[in-house]
């Protein structure tokens, strides 16, 4: 069975219109997960417990893409 892994994270952004972090060092690593559906159940329920804080975001990065060399990347916004 074919692994994809991703990674959810998060952290207060400076300006919640943009994707740059205010201290890179608060960072909340949740964890790094074997599929979609888990990271993605993992980013909601982060998520959720920050709703009311405009500058949180949390994030699902998708590591595999990462491993797979055959497979051409996708370009990647640079963060801030």
């Amino acid at each position: 069975m074919t692994q994809r892994l991703h990674l959810v994270f998060g952290g207060e952004l400076i300006d919640p219109t943009k994707n740059a972090f205010k201290d890179v060092n608060d960072i909340h690593i949740v964890g790094m997960f074997p599929d979609y559906d888990s990271a993605f159940n993992a980013w909601k329920s982060e998520a959720q417990k920050t709703v009311d804080n405009a500058h949180m975001r949390y994030f699902i990065a998708h590591i595999h893409r990462l491993r797979e060399e055959g497979v051409a990347a996708s370009a990647t916004e640079e963060l801030g």
